[in-house]
């Protein structure tokens, strides 16, 4: 269908009184044999589905808005609303429901629905409350007027009936002008009657007197009726606030006299929603739905006015882009931004997405750029709800701008860079913009809205940008706070216990819970690229450090990106955390909270029954091995004893394990001699598993099965050079002191891969040096 002038919008007012797009397509009138009536009938423009199927009923009070809306109810609380492109096909269908209604199409509003019932109470009513007739427009009738109106709040029915009233001979204009008399002549009473008046009357919740009280002639008279409200002592300043102190600044002028109106009329019946009215109690919610509606609708037209005058944005984007702009005109013009943005979210979503399209083509990003690195917080914070707004609405049109900026500008300007210093830099105790900046950068880096089917390279490209160029910003105020390796060796001498960490001010070990907050995600969702940085940076080393930290949370905060690690149950994380021995300080910090039963203890038992539980082998060995002695003692929770229990049936079942295959001496003479005869660089690989079987390394043979998976895929990790048999060669340069237990002998796990039958293997590397062989892939040297 390509008639426009039946192309309408549904509406439905939800639970929380806000207005849901329903979504778009072309209405129609015509008779419904299974409704038996002449029905409204709605088809989606995309597929031609039924979006509504809505009799209409000769009782049902609906209303006709703005020129283009019509709203009614169907029942108690579901409302309905047609939003028409044009104004003529408004015009159409309103009269098809007058029609059957029996109505005059020049009424804007029509009756209320009355059951049987609420007919048969009615007729039984006195005459004069069945019609209730207004006293007359004057200043001595004012009391009689206002007792009226607060009587008929109570009843769907007389509300209506008054409303029709009111609506008649230009009554409200009357009342309205009453008012300016009582005020001449100080009138207190007469005011009083004509604030209740009013109040009552935005009660009734009726479009069409809300269209006679908002116009330019009626609204401050309306602001000034409710500023004298009985139970003050002295009346409020409303109009002097509006037409004084609130300033309509034009960022750049407005030459459509319409929308400036429309403006002035949004801000003035919001005010008065959100300022002048009190808060309405359980019984008074739904009386001023009308008033929501009739702001909300105000908003999507002001906003749709804007984005069509293409002039009048080319010419905001270029003045908040020069920078011969003054810092107080681009100030006002962020903020102009802000708001206009804010009022988008009125939008239904195809139109909101050609917004933020408009403003993306405009250069929206650039100038984000340029204000967020602003000296002045209003503008600072301006700009970062802007860019919530950005990022909200499609992280992925962020992300695509800001991996394009490295080949345009320097690593500190970029845009997400310039977010992360932000954030780190927030100047409030309570860190408030800091968090706020915090969940941006976590919906910019989470996988689970990279997926999208246009792009499937998305989350590779951005992640691998993200570690890059940003991780390192991220990451600095954390390396700054925690003293390197070398230091700590040095300060460590002579000393049993230090403090090297330096962020004893609550505001800095606020931010540093908020870095390892989002680096704790990044452990759970983005494996290769946060794993390869933690190795190459010995990143979990320096966290730990924060064990230390005074601030309990702080602490709590670093123990949990380590339970995140280890939950991961990944081997090359294991054998890193190993072979720094990176138990000791969560175990020295266990040990020195004592025999206190708080959230710290917990905490730390948990993470080693979770090990126990998972029954990771590995980690079992390594504590056991190197720190059973120490943790012995502690007989409150079962879970050391547990894991002692679990690395024990371990080395039974290795033993078990080991005399299965070995049944005779002269098996075990020609296993040997197969190792020490085949060749080193090629077959060794080949030997082991020709003279072992499957049975005998399931662990290990899983995880090669399943590299060699990884490796025909497409998942572009960079492992390490592979022998022709699947095994890897590492070697480690460190001292042998680095390579050995606490007790200077070697740990077990090392003692373990020299050779797969426990002799030592052949090697040419300098003395010193550890020569690793593991039957499984490895992604980094450590």
């Amino acid at each position: 269908m390509s008639d426009t002038r039946r192309r309408v919008k549904v509406y439905t007012l939800n639970e929380d009184r806000q207005w849901d797009d329903r979504g778009t397509g072309h209405v129609s009138s015509t008779f419904v044999e299974r409704l038996k009536g002449i029905s409204l009938l709605v088809r989606a423009e995309s597929d031609g589905s039924l979006l509504l199927e809505s009799k209409i009923s000769p009782n049902t009070a609906y209303q006709k808005q703005q020129d283009t809306l019509i709203v009614w109810s169907e029942a108690e609380n579901y409302d309905l609303a047609l939003s028409f492109q044009e104004k003529a096909g408004c015009d159409e269908i309103w009269e098809k429901i007058c029609q059957v209604q029996g109505k005059d199409p020049a009424l804007e509003i029509t009756q209320d629905p009355i059951d049987e019932s609420e007919e048969e109470r009615f007729e039984e009513m006195p005459e004069t409350s069945h019609l209730v007739e207004l006293p007359p427009c004057e200043l001595a009738r004012l009391e009689e007027i206002a007792d009226l109106v607060t009587s008929v709040l109570s009843s769907p029915i007389r509300r209506e009936k008054l409303a029709l009233a009111l609506m008649s001979e230009g009554y409200m204009k009357k009342l309205l002008q009453l008012f300016q008399v009582c005020e001449d002549l100080d009138n207190r009473e007469g005011l009083h009657h004509l604030y209740e008046i009013v109040r009552g009357v935005l009660f009734l919740n009726k479009a069409a007197l809300f269209e006679v009280m908002f116009s330019d002639d009626c609204i401050m008279d309306v602001v000034g009726c409710l500023e004298y409200d009985p139970a003050l002592v002295q009346p409020k300043r409303h109009r002097e606030f509006l037409t004084k102190t609130a300033k309509f600044k034009e960022v750049i002028p407005i030459t459509d006299s319409e929308l400036r109106q429309k403006i002035h009329q949004t801000y003035r019946v919001q005010y008065i929603q959100d300022i002048i009215l009190p808060t309405p109690s359980v019984f008074e919610e739904n009386f001023l739905s009308t008033l929501t509606s009739f702001i909300f609708f105000n908003k999507v037209e002001i906003v749709s006015m804007l984005q069509e005058d293409e002039k009048f944005l080319t010419e905001v984007f270029a003045q908040l882009t020069d920078e011969a702009t003054e810092d107080g005109k681009r100030r006002e013009l962020v903020n102009f931004f802000k708001e206009f943005c804010a009022f988008s979210q009125t939008l239904q979503p195809q139109n909101r997405d050609a917004f933020f399209k408009t403003l993306a083509n405009l250069g929206i990003l650039p100038a984000l750029e340029i204000v967020m690195g602003m000296d002045d917080l209003q503008v600072r914070a301006a700009a970062t709800d802007i860019f919530s707004y950005l990022v909200e609405f499609s992280p992925s049109m962020v992300r695509e701008f800001v991996m394009q900026e490295p080949q345009q500008t320097d690593d500190d300007v970029l845009l997400i860079n310039v977010v992360i210093k932000q954030m780190i830099c927030d100047s409030d105790p309570e860190l408030g913009g800091a968090v706020q900046l915090m969940g941006l950068l976590r919906t910019l880096i989470d996988p689970e809205n990279m997926l999208t089917p246009t792009n499937k390279t998305e989350k590779t490209e951005f992640l691998s940008f993200f570690y890059k160029y940003c991780m390192q910003v991220l990451t600095a105020p954390l390396l700054a706070n925690t003293v390197d390796e070398k230091k700590s060796k040095a300060l460590q001498e002579g000393s049993t216990k230090i403090n090297p960490v330096c962020p004893d001010n609550f505001q800095t070990a606020q931010l540093l819970a908020l870095i390892l907050e989002l680096l704790t995600f990044c452990v759970e969702h983005h494996t290769y690229h946060i794993k390869t940085y933690i190795m190459n940076k010995d990143l979990l080393r320096r966290i730990l450090v924060l064990m230390n930290s005074k601030h309990t949370f702080l602490a709590l905060c670093a123990l949990r990106f380590m339970r995140r690690i280890i939950g991961q149950k990944d081997e090359y994380y294991n054998r890193y955390i190993i072979k720094g021995n990176l138990f000791e300080p969560v175990i020295n910090t266990l040990l020195d909270n004592g025999t206190r039963y708080n959230l710290l203890n917990s905490a730390i038992i948990e993470l080693f029954e979770f090990i126990k539980v998972e029954d990771v082998k590995s980690l079992i060995a390594h504590i056991i091995d190197n720190y059973y002695k120490a943790l012995e003692s502690i007989e409150y929770v079962q879970t050391f004893k547990g894991l002692k229990g679990r690395y024990e049936q371990e080395k039974d079942r290795q033993t078990l394990r080991l005399n299965r295959y070995r049944r005779d001496a002269r098996t075990l003479d020609e296993d040997e001699e197969m190792w020490f005869h085949e060749d080193e660089d090629d077959d060794e690989g080949e030997a082991v598993e020709k003279s072992r079987p499957e049975e005998e390394f399931p662990e290990s043979y899983g995880k090669y099965m399943e590299a060699k998976k990884v490796k025909e895929s497409d998942d572009k990790e960079n492992f390490p050079k592979q022998t022709p048999t699947g095994s890897f060669k590492f070697t480690f340069s460190h001292s042998a002191g680095a390579a050995n237990g606490a007790n200077g002998k070697p740990a077990a796990s090392h003692a373990a891969a020299a050779s797969p039958n426990g002799s030592p293997a052949k090697s040419d590397a300098p003395p010193g040096t550890l020569v690793v062989k593991v039957s499984f892939p490895c992604q980094l040297p450590f």
